[in-house]
């Protein structure tokens, strides 16, 4: 079963509080998305930190009802 992309917002910003998150669906099929994460929270973080934090606020969604998710992270 897909996640629906709002739900994948929901995470993120429970877990990255301060994050503005734009969600593509990249094949319209709702099981392959890219995740727009902007959070002052990155700053001074080295990308793979960042990728990590999001990783931490799907609460191991990634590979089951999350099936593909393309992370993109800035800190502005």
């Amino acid at each position: 079963m897909a996640m629906e992309a709002q739900a994948i917002v929901d995470l993120i910003q429970s877990g990255i509080p301060d994050a503005k998150v734009r969600i593509e669906d990249l094949r319209g099929d709702g099981d392959h998305y890219a995740a727009h994460v902007v959070s002052p929270s990155f700053k001074g973080m080295a990308r793979v930190q960042q990728h990590q934090m999001v990783y931490k606020a799907l609460q191991g969604k990634m590979g089951g009802e999350l099936h593909a998710l393309s992370i993109h992270t800035s800190s502005e």
